[in-house]
């Protein structure tokens, strides 16, 4: 990797993958998909459950649950409908709610320049919510307004895939006068776009750039190129242009070039598989919510009561698939090598011992 001057290469074993995990716990599996969400059965069954209660009887809360879910199912409208009807009825009160939706939905709908405002006035009302996500959901708006002046389409800085660039350089460069350590910086951000795929749109091309982007920047030299190269690999699956669907792979590649005994098609096979294991995780959470609505079931209820916990990918110490073969070779003759230094000691000790003994009996 490229940074303060210096190249340096990084050497990739099974612990690799595990500690940029701890890292940034649960980028994997949003990367991948693979979380807990409701279905469009589950929203929809949700819109028809709180706009039954009587418009005089309804609570700001109701309404904040009606517009997501309009949200969710891709009907911007509507759920900037809702909201402002909320803000109609509710003007001053829960107004922070009331921004941070409205300016999502908006920004949702494309209108980022309006979203922002609304962004910006829930931030001036409450900075620290959501452990500050909408901070760098503003960041991030700014990011995209100011790549689109200087006509740019995605991915958003295709000429990077380095620490230094990108969104990270962004957020550097808005807020150069934090006292905040860089590293500490870019992990603040990374939370703050994860927050945005877990409860907006986990499958934004410009959500996974940017935190590929973020995973990249400079931890003393522990940045997570693996989890960036899946980032970047998701996000040109999720494009339309081919263009940008080439350009983001060539980030993932070149996040990886500089991780000795990697090999890009096995990453990419990985996560193949993985995103595999959140379409499984989906399916049967639509299969279960579509069970519970035709019981005439509490849906909200019986999801919490099952999906309570949060899954994660299991990484094994000793997992060899993403290995390179040379790798694998390498480390076996090294285990070889040591199992015979073992032998050989064990040969002298013994041979030792009884010149020892022949000594004494003589």
């Amino acid at each position: 990797m490229m940074a303060g001057g210096h190249c340096s290469a990084c050497l990739w074993d099974s612990d690799t993958l595990a500690m940029e995990r701890q890292r940034f716990p649960g980028a994997h599996e949003l990367i991948a998909g693979y979380f807990v969400r409701h279905s469009d059965a589950y929203y929809k069954w949700r819109i028809a459950d709180r706009s039954a209660i009587p418009a005089d009887h309804r609570r700001p809360i109701d309404y904040d649950d009606i517009a997501v879910a309009y949200d969710k199912l891709g009907q911007h409208d509507k759920a900037i409908d809702a909201i402002r009807e909320k803000i109609q009825r509710w003007p001053d009160e829960h107004r922070y709610e009331s921004e941070a939706n409205l300016g999502t939905f908006l920004i949702h709908a494309g209108q980022l320049e309006e979203g922002l405002t609304h962004i910006s006035n829930a931030i001036d009302i409450n900075p620290e919510a959501h452990f500050g996500r909408e901070v760098y959901q503003k960041l991030l708006v700014e990011y995209v307004i100011e790549s689109r002046r200087q006509d740019t389409q995605l991915p958003l800085d295709k000429d990077h895939a380095v620490a230094d660039a990108g969104f990270y350089a962004f957020v550097l460069a808005v807020r150069e006068s934090s006292k905040r350590p860089s590293a500490t910086l870019a992990q603040d951000a990374a939370k703050g776009v994860m927050g945005m795929m877990r409860f907006g749109q986990e499958g934004s091309p410009i959500l996974l750039e940017a935190l590929g982007d973020l995973l990249l920047a400079d931890h003393d030299d522990n940045d997570s190129k693996h989890l960036a190269a899946r980032a970047y690999l998701r996000a040109s699956y999720e494009v339309h242009d081919p263009d940008a669907s080439i350009a983001y792979r060539e980030k993932a590649q070149q996040a990886l070039e500089m991780q000795l005994g990697t090999d890009f098609s096995e990453v990419e096979s990985e996560l193949k598989r993985e995103i595999e294991q959140g379409k499984d995780l989906q399916r049967q959470t639509a299969s279960d919510e579509a069970a519970w609505i035709s019981l005439g079931k509490d849906l909200d209820a019986q999801f919490a009561e099952k999906y309570s916990g949060t899954p994660s990918f299991k990484v094994s110490r000793f997992d060899w698939s993403p290995i390179h073969p040379v790798t694998k070779l390498m480390i076996a003759g090294l285990g070889v090598l040591v199992a015979l230094v073992g032998l050989i000691a064990l040969a002298v000790r013994y041979t030792a011992r009884r010149i020892t003994l022949r000594r004494r009996l003589t």
